[in-house]
């Protein structure tokens, strides 16, 4: 699918989760915000991501799910602008961790924060990298403060003082350790794929993706109902879909890193070969392969001097081993198993929206 084929399909869709995000950020762009963050490059590092691009899917789809329960979403601007900070923090300090130059077209915070240090200071580049890595890691730390304080304003805007402090605790207890073990295991993982299932797999894909995804559709419910119960059915509808929908997000996401389009995604493609990232795809080729192929495959994986055309060679294999038809199967189905529950919810125009989210997921280019 084109992406003018993707703005033509999923029109309402994107529109809705446009006009999300300009709330969104003028919310988030208040001088009582702005003013907060000091010296200035940490001021410019947390708002870089902010002000840098991206759908803000995620608080978009807080605000659809309180809509969809019959909620004012007014109420959950604050807790959608916490769960988009709250993420953003995730991204600037995997940025440093994966060692990626770009992100949406622009330098990653470590990497822009390293040329000023030596455009602005004249430091040498070792002292300049590790100016880089450290404003990202403050920013990210100053980031993951601020959503909290976000998410408690939520209060002033009538949420029940018992539904803030569930939501807290559940973002500080559940979703937190969920996503760092996420994220540990993926670099643990780091081309082992011939010792890792499937199942194994798709685990560590949730608690990197779908965790938060899942947290973002249940905290849009808890302000519609002014109750954060976990075991209330259409929250538990609501949750079920976002956790199976952030899954397949994330899959998606492994499959365009590899034959996506480096201008719309913003990145190159095939960073995740060189750092050995072990994902569906992978997993599903090196079953697959032949011994010449599977040879290639991994003594490419996990090599960050790989040449450009051993990636292509391996990229090709994904494909000629039914890999990416696989995987993008798979999504497919997570989709499907999400939708069953909306059937949960009331029918009305934000389910419908949530429906069409739901399969943009897994036919968006970047």
């Amino acid at each position: 699918m084109s992406a003018a084929q993707t703005d033509k399909d999923f029109n309402d869709l994107l529109d809705a989760v446009a006009l999300r995000k300009r709330l969104l950020l003028d919310y988030l762009m208040q001088e009582r915000f702005v003013q907060r963050f000091q010296p200035a490059h940490i001021r410019d590092a947390v708002y870089s991501y902010v002000k840098g691009g991206g759908k803000s899917l995620r608080p978009a789809v807080a605000m659809l799910a309180c809509g969809a329960l019959g909620g004012d979403e007014t109420r959950a601007l604050p807790i959608a602008a916490a769960i988009e900070i709250y993420h953003t923090w995730t991204l600037v300090h995997d940025d440093v961790i994966d060692r990626d130059d770009t992100r949406r077209g622009l330098p990653t915070v470590h990497r822009e924060f390293a040329g000023r240090a030596s455009a602005e200071f004249g430091w040498a580049d070792s002292d300049a990298e590790h100016y880089g890595r450290t404003i990202a890691m403050l920013a990210g730390d100053v980031q993951q403060s601020w959503s909290w304080s976000l998410l408690f304003e939520a209060y002033e805007c009538g949420l029940p003082a018992d539904v803030v402090i569930r939501l807290g605790q559940d973002l500080a207890s559940q979703v937190t350790p969920l996503l760092v073990e996420g994220e540990a295991l993926d670099v643990q993982y780091s081309g082992a794929a011939l010792q890792l299932d499937e199942d194994t797999i798709i685990d560590v894909l949730w608690k990197k993706t779908g965790v938060l995804y899942e947290f973002a559709g249940r905290a849009g419910a808890a302000v519609a109902l002014n109750d954060a119960s976990a075991d209330l059915p259409t929250a538990q509808a609501i949750a079920k879909f976002c956790r199976l929908c952030g899954t397949a997000f994330q899959i998606q996401d492994d499959i365009l890193g590899v034959v996506g389009d480096a201008r719309q995604l913003g990145k190159p493609v095939g960073s995740d070969i060189r750092e050995g990232k072990t994902t569906l795809l992978t997993l599903k080729a090196l079953a697959q392969a032949d011994g010449g192929q599977r040879e290639m495959m991994l003594r490419t994986l996990g090599d960050d001097q790989a040449s450009p055309a051993d990636v292509q060679m391996v990229i090709a294999m994904l494909r000629d081993t039914g890999a990416v038809s696989y995987a993008q199967a798979v999504s497919r189905q997570y989709v499907s198993e999400a939708l069953d529950h909306l059937n949960d919810l009331p029918d009305n125009s934000y389910r419908s929206l949530l429906a069409q989210w739901a399969h943009y997921l897994i036919q968006r280019e970047f």
